[in-house]
């Protein structure tokens, strides 16, 4: 077996379940979970109506690099939010989700061929000094360092903490690790923190990929949840066009999952560089990922519609809106700046914050130190918690109702 398998750590929800374990919840309330982000509000039905009228696409082998109209459909929806042209048959290529498309980048990004030593008084052993460094923020989406270990790489977590913003500062990453690095995720809006990368982080994180050669995977698939109409959040294709650059090492990852309430068709594209993104479908024609056909119809007529998705961050600005506040009471969160999560501070070890919550409240939140490693002396996860408000409007409020009066006998 791969020996890479046994770094891989178990994920977040596992060490949730295994932080319960044994622990019963409170009977007299109903459970309420806002530990996963998986929406929940309804499927368009418009999508419904679609995926089965085009069920007889399931008598056709689909071709990896998907159909024109679906590649159409997601270039002229990235027009409209980036303000980008994109050409369809060489810078965009439909994924079944972004979950999937970021693992499988990396193993098609990193070249696992030895490096020439690190040049000065590096004393790590030979071996580290050789070894490809991918980079991502820290909390982060684990996705990412299970990508970064199966193919070979070694992680490095930029620690994402409040006093720079909840944003990586990765001009302060040591030059000896950027010469080494090759792939850098970078996640706007972030997970769990909700941050939004500005122009002058893309600008920082353009010019270190220029000097040292790395690529850039920018993971958007919160970018829909935001809060003002008419004022999204800056994507990178967005900030590359107003630097005056092109695409060259950058591809960007978005989903329909959260944007339009379907995580269950697993469908997203990445978009960008047409030179890597010509390698990424030789890639991907071996791994065997084309996309169902009737999930292609359906995705096509998905980045057309609009309308649904402001739909969709009305109601998540409502909750927003009732929940805040009544959290701000008892802890220390902000909204953030999109997305779907709170990210709050808790006055005890977040896990026993997330145990008695679970066990007095029934309510399920994640331990924010489930979200991070140890990096630089830290954990920048640790006394946070992460609060998912994917649940009905009303359960979000009862939540956040039991969350403050659990934290006001602390």
């Amino acid at each position: 077996m791969n020996p890479n398998l046994d770094l891989l750590q178990p994920y977040p929800f596992q060490k949730l379940r295994d932080l319960f374990q044994g622990t019963e919840p409170n009977p007299a309330l109903k459970h309420i979970n806002l530990s996963i982000g998986e929406p929940k509000h309804p499927t368009p039905a418009f999508i419904k109506d679609s995926l089965t009228r085009n069920l007889g696409g399931l008598a056709n082998y689909p071709t990896t690099q998907g159909s024109p109209a679906l590649r159409e459909a997601i270039a002229a929806w990235a027009e409209k939010r980036y303000g980008v042209v994109l050409d369809p048959a060489s810078q965009i290529l439909p994924v079944n989700g972004s979950r999937e498309a970021l693992f499988a980048f990396a193993q098609a990004v990193i070249d696992p061929s030895p490096l020439p030593p690190a040049v000065g008084g590096d004393e790590a052993p030979l071996r580290d000094r050789h070894k490809p460094v991918l980079l991502s923020p820290n909390p982060f989406y684990q996705i990412y360092e299970g990508a970064a270990l199966l193919a070979g790489a070694e992680p490095y977590f930029v620690n994402t903490l409040p006093e720079n913003g909840l944003v990586m500062d990765v001009a302060a990453v040591p030059e000896d690790i950027l010469r080494r690095t090759q792939l850098v995720y970078a996640c706007s809006p972030g997970n769990p923190t909700g941050k939004v990368m500005g122009l002058d982080d893309w600008k920082t994180l353009f010019e270190l990929s220029d000097r040292h050669g790395f690529v850039v995977a920018a993971d958007e698939c919160y970018s829909e949840i935001y809060f003002e109409e008419g004022r999204p959040p800056m994507g990178a294709l967005t900030a590359a066009q107003e630097l005056g650059r092109g695409l060259e090492r950058l591809v960007t990852f978005n989903s329909l999952s959260k944007r339009s309430n379907v995580p269950g068709m697993r469908s997203g594209f990445v978009a960008g560089d047409a030179a890597i993104l010509e390698k990424f479908l030789l890639y991907r024609t071996y791994h065997g990922c084309a996309m169902n056909p009737s999930v292609q119809a359906a995705s096509a007529d998905a980045w057309a519609d609009e309308a649904h998705v402001v739909e969709n961050r009305r109601l998540y600005r409502e909750k927003f809106a009732a929940v805040t506040p009544l959290l701000q009471e008892v802890l220390e969160v902000d909204r953030p700046d999109a997305a779907f999560y709170l990210w709050a501070r808790t006055p005890i070890a977040d896990t026993e914050f997330a145990l008695r919550l679970y066990r007095d409240y029934n309510v399920t939140v994640l331990p924010g130190s489930f979200l991070a490693r140890e990096a630089h002396g830290v954990n920048p996860g640790a006394n946070f918690i992460r609060i998912a408000l994917v649940a009905e409007p009303q359960e979000c409020r009862e939540a956040a109702e039991r969350i403050r009066n659990f934290a006001k006998t602390l």
